[in-house]
């Protein structure tokens, strides 16, 4: 079981302004998939190479866990057998500690 009390989530600016706007933070995979994804430190590299490369004006959410509205689990990704923590439900700004701009994902 994982007890990391930090995590990350990448999304694009516009994304993060639009949440700052409404006083919370959303993601498509929540309607869909019932979760927000989010990565460990460890596994953002990997999460970058794997859905980011080549885009640009995104932003990555650093996540205090203890500061979540919303119960957080650690989910096996069956593509590559790792556990990865998902939020269920929207990301409360005050959990939201630091954003970090990154300016475009190259691959590695």
């Amino acid at each position: 079981m994982q007890t990391d009390s930090i995590i990350y989530h990448v999304t694009t600016q516009q994304e993060w302004l639009q949440a700052k706007e409404i006083g919370f933070y959303t993601a498509p995979s929540l309607a869909i998939e019932g979760f927000i994804h989010c990565s460990t430190k460890q596994q953002v590299k990997g999460v970058m190479e794997r859905y980011f490369v080549g885009k640009t004006n995104l932003v990555e959410l650093v996540i205090d866990t203890k500061k979540l509205t919303h119960e957080l689990k650690y989910e096996i990704a069956p593509s590559i057998n790792e556990a990865f923590p998902h939020i269920y439900g929207h990301i409360n700004l005050s959990a939201v500690v630091e954003v970090k701009n990154i300016s475009k994902v190259n691959s590695l």
